[in-house]
């Protein structure tokens, strides 16, 4: 039997997720869901039907995990939790200063539903995070460092995008290069953030609007850009679909340490990801922790998760024995 998937939103994300359903033959896409009209909307899994967000509580009995696509800013605190009250839920959710009150959130409604919530799933907050709390763990002297880009962040671009009068927006992140060296050089310096990142924005304006209003909002909105060095450039939709319509990311944690009875022993720890698809690759991601969330909720297990909560072998469609034999 598959495990039946809802996608709540039909953007960039959603696009990633519906791909990498068809790649695990334990997943089956049961509907979209949308606040557009549904006839509008094309998918490109056939037979699979668009549904109105309005009629979302009559699926309750015919999905297994739901995966909702909005944005941080302002759908998944409200959209997660309101979910969780009739589905296995996961998100995305990417605003690291609001996590615990987004976690608390979604806690209260799915365990009153009797359901499990996954929220923060990508690869930062996710996959990084993970590499985080490992490499502390086994490198207990040190610290850590987390560079992202050169990419477009989605999240931020979305942020944009809801500032009155911008028709579009990309958004780059990019490492100081110099930060890179010296902490991969075994340094330890401690850093403000703009002294890890630069933020560059090509932001697309309705006609007549005030630009200036537009990258002052932009430069001084708190968890996104106040804190870093931005850049923002006025473009043509024309020159953005042209130069900008890509979605590359990546980035790598490094965990600097020392072992030994006078930490005599430096150590660096790297993971690194060079993705030419964002959302096509978080996609991926969530869709085995959608596999997970399924699992957990078939045991009896209710409430919101993290990626620090889930056994690493449930993201996986094989058996222990399988992964013992194959994996370990």
């Amino acid at each position: 039997m598959s495990i039946r998937i809802g996608i709540v939103g039909y953007g960039n994300l959603s696009r990633g997720v519906e791909s990498a359903v068809r790649q695990n033959d334990d997943l089956e896409l049961c509907a979209v869901f949308t606040r557009r009209d549904p006839e509008s909307l094309k998918i490109r899994t056939q037979g699979v039907p668009v549904v109105s967000v309005n009629e979302i509580e009559g699926w309750k009995d015919k999905i297994d995990v739901l995966v909702i696509c909005g944005g941080s800013a302002t759908d998944l605190p409200e959209q997660t939790p309101k979910y969780a009250s009739m589905f296995n839920v996961i998100d995305s959710f990417d605003t690291h200063a609001k996590i615990p009150q987004h976690f608390e959130n979604v806690d209260r409604a799915a365990k009153a539903a009797g359901k499990v919530g996954i929220i923060s799933i990508g690869w930062d907050p996710g996959m990084f995070s993970l590499l985080r709390m490992v490499s502390t763990a086994v490198l207990p002297e040190g610290k850590n460092y987390t560079f992202w880009g050169k990419g477009v962040s989605q999240g931020h671009s979305d942020a944009i995008r809801r500032i009155e009068g911008v028709v579009d927006a990309r958004q780059y992140t990019i490492p100081v290069q110099s930060a890179v060296d010296a902490v991969r050089s075994g340094e330890t310096p401690d850093f403000t953030a703009r002294q890890q990142h630069l933020r560059e924005c090509f932001v697309v304006a309705e006609e007549g609007a005030d630009k200036a209003r537009i990258e002052k909002e932009i430069k001084e909105m708190p968890n996104y850009f106040a804190d870093y060095d931005t850049t923002v450039h006025f473009i043509s939709a024309e020159e953005l679909k042209a130069e900008h319509s890509g979605l590359p990311h990546g980035g790598f944690v490094i965990r600097s340490g020392k072992t030994g009875f006078d930490k005599e022993n430096k150590h660096i720890i790297e993971y690194n990801l060079k993705l030419d698809s964002n959302p096509e690759f978080t996609g991926s991601v969530i869709a085995a922790y959608a596999r997970a969330a399924y699992k957990l909720n078939s045991e009896g297990v209710c409430g919101c998760k993290t990626i620090f909560d889930i056994p690493v072998s449930y993201l996986s469609a094989l058996s222990p024995e399988e992964l013992r034999r194959t994996l370990l």
